[in-house]
């Protein structure tokens, strides 16, 4: 039965046979085990090692590979906990408090973070439609925490230089769909509007002028944030809400996150918004849903170091 609880699925998952058995089911729906070496089907399990193999080629291997959890010397009985912690923290979750639930190293915590993150990346090519609403943030560091001479030299005009641009659509009682964008120019900002909203729907932005010339495809209104927040139906105020929820992550649990590393945060809060209306059982199995074809090693999540 699927766990409904931390406690709950703390206690399913203490059993080595019940994770591969639960990893079975979600690479192998079909009950057929595939070699990932030759393909052959006439697979069998080694008991007494908690691994495969098969017959033809005589390959060995885990339950783990071709997953997220591919090389990892760590048990699934902590990888499951973790992904539970992970996709049900609404705030997210650093990696000094996982390493000292799951009582591994801090540097083992943050690329198990990591690797979760990716699968939590849902990639949907399904449009938005209906009413949509349309906003970007900046994402950087706060000048009133910053040195006076670095303030000096990296704070200019409103304090947006230098800071990433994370840019996201809201349908209304519905999901999200945000990333990172190199700038708030014309091309940048409807691009990914073209991209992810269906047309004829109805956008709703602010003054931003980067938004002018949405009505050629959509039902386009405007909200003048200097004179008013809200007239009848058309305002922002979704997207402002995931914004906070975001920067509460970012500013409050992870505290400094590299621009090259933004994008995995955003889709941590992109998953986690999106699943809002599931319980933390469903929310799981959503994401574990997704572990499968794909890998993040160490090397390629430190290339920018």
């Amino acid at each position: 039965m699927q766990p409904k609880t931390l406690i709950e699925a703390v206690k399913f998952f203490s059993d080595l046979d019940v994770c591969n058995e639960y990893m079975s089911s979600i690479k192998w729906p079909a009950g057929v085990i595939d070699c990932p070496k030759c393909g052959g089907k006439n697979c069998y399990k080694l008991e007494t090692r908690k691994i495969l193999k098969c017959r033809d080629c005589k390959k060995q291997f885990s339950y783990k590979v071709g997953t997220i959890f591919e090389d990892s010397p760590l048990g699934l009985d902590k990888w499951f906990v973790a992904v539970w912690c992970i996709v049900n923290a609404k705030n997210g979750i650093s990696s000094y408090e996982l390493h000292r639930a799951l009582g591994v190293t801090q540097k083992s915590a943050w690329f198990m973070l990591h690797r979760v993150r990716l699968a939590m990346q849902e990639g949907s090519i399904v449009k938005l439609k209906g009413t949509v609403e349309s906003d970007e943030t900046f994402v950087g560091g706060k000048a009133k925490n910053m040195h006076e001479d670095v303030r000096a030299r990296k704070i200019t005009g409103r304090g947006a230089g230098g800071k990433a641009i994370v840019h996201g659509v809201l349908e209304r009682g519905g999901k999200i769909i945000a990333g990172v964008v190199g700038n708030r120019k014309r091309p940048a900002v409807q691009k990914a509007i073209r991209e992810n909203v269906e047309s004829g729907s109805t956008v709703y932005t602010d003054e931003l002028k980067s938004y002018i010339g949405l009505g050629d495809e959509f039902t386009h209104e405007m909200i003048d944030h200097s004179k008013e927040y809200v007239r009848g139906d058309v305002h922002t105020n979704g997207m402002e809400n995931f914004w906070s929820l975001l920067k509460r992550c970012i500013n409050g649990t992870y505290i400094s996150v590299m621009p090259w590393q933004l994008f995995r945060y955003v889709d941590e809060q992109v998953c986690r918004f999106n699943g809002r209306k599931l319980n933390d059982g469903e929310r799981f199995a959503e994401v574990m849903g997704r572990v499968v074809g794909r890998r993040l090693t160490y090397r390629k999540l430190c290339e920018n170091y």
